[in-house]
């Protein structure tokens, strides 16, 4: 099969023949429809961030395809099922403690490198073999909107980020980091969860434009100023009502003093969701006070990624047409112009922007 294979950090892909997936028993191969490709795609390969990655590898997180072929325990699947490959890969030995791979992308500690040495390659390639519970079926689709289905890949990750804060209809929420990729598909899946209203601050006047254009009056944007204490006061202003749950979602780059700002923006009793990059390339941490928390009843907590049933879950929120995948504007790549595509994302990885392979 063809595949985009990644030999040397800091060097482009190199797209060529390889052998075919072999499967085992608890997997299942599934012919590559439409890959997306990450934004930071390009930072990973050259080795900016610094992700743990054992090379050659078939990169690619996550894909849209269909069922090629599956082993003697699936007892659902049928060849040609539509299906997204989840590619967070958990263990399968230790139910309370899994360790986690991105299946094609990055591990987590030892054990998710000893994952990863098996669940090696991902989905930048004709085929990909995935263990049987990440080919995940997401219902009956057109051929043509394999693309546009791609979507879910960057939206499953604030959706954790809201199943973790236990989001519920008519609350209000604040995404820290709004105008961002995952940020503006945070304030989409929030919409789509029946938030009353949601609270998206930034610096981008142009994506908090564009934010409000697509959901309207349910989006209050905010400019933020860089002081935290007035970003902090104009987040709270901005809101109808008391703020209900707060989900940080920013890169690696930007201040802590920015996350505190949001994070502090939260009512007493409230929820306090972290998935961002802050401080993983150094700088301050995160400090909130002791007493804010403890007296305010604050709940907070980190989240990674999102819970296998979140893909079910999401795609019958697309099904159902609250959660509209029209929104991202999507640039389609071969597989042979996979450095294009990589090159593309980068420079056009800003709110409902998407690029996609399709092999």
């Amino acid at each position: 099969m063809k595949a985009a294979v990644l030999k040397k950090l800091t060097t482009p892909l190199a797209v060529e023949q390889i052998a075919d997936p072999e499967i085992g028993t608890g997997e299942v191969i599934v012919d590559v429809a439409a890959a997306p490709v990450l934004p930071y795609a390009g930072e990973v390969f050259d080795g900016t961030r610094q992700d743990p990655i054992e090379l050659p590898i078939v990169p690619g997180c996550g894909a849209i395809g269909r069922v090629r072929a599956f082993g003697p325990d699936a007892t659902h699947l049928t060849i040609g099922d539509w299906v997204f490959c989840d590619p967070t890969v958990r263990s399968r030995d230790d139910a309370r403690m899994p360790d986690i791979t991105l299946q094609g992308w990055s591990a987590r500690g030892e054990g998710g490198l000893r994952l990863q040495r098996h669940y090696h390659d991902g989905a930048f390639a004709e085929r990909i073999r995935v263990p049987t519970e990440n080919a995940i079926r997401i219902g009956e689709i057109a051929p043509q909107d394999a693309a546009a289905w791609c979507a879910v890949n960057t939206m499953l990750v604030p959706y954790g980020g809201w199943l973790a804060a236990n989001l519920e209809a008519g609350e209000i929420a604040l995404v820290s980091g709004a105008t961002g990729n995952f940020g503006s598909a945070a304030v989409a899946v929030a919409l789509a969860m029946g938030a009353r209203c949601v609270i998206a601050p930034g610096r981008n006047a142009q994506a908090l434009d564009d934010l409000a254009r697509h959901f309207g009056d349910r989006v209050r944007t905010v400019a933020l100023t860089g002081d935290e204490a007035q970003d902090r006061q104009r987040m709270m202003q901005a809101s109808p009502d008391a703020i209900d749950c707060v989900m940080d979602i920013l890169p690696p780059s930007v201040s802590t003093k920015t996350v505190r700002a949001a994070a502090m923006a939260v009512r007493p009793y409230g929820r306090v969701v972290l998935m961002g990059g802050v401080g993983m390339l150094g700088g301050d941490d995160l400090a909130l006070p002791y007493p804010w928390i403890m007296r305010n009843d604050i709940t907070v907590r980190g989240k990674w990624m999102y819970p296998p049933e979140a893909v079910t879950r999401i795609a019958g929120l697309v099904h159902a047409g609250l959660l509209r995948l029209d929104h991202f504007d999507t640039t389609v790549f071969a597989l042979d112009n996979v450095n294009d595509a990589v090159t593309h994302a980068a420079a056009n990885g800003g709110p409902f922007r998407m690029t996609v392979l399709v092999p």
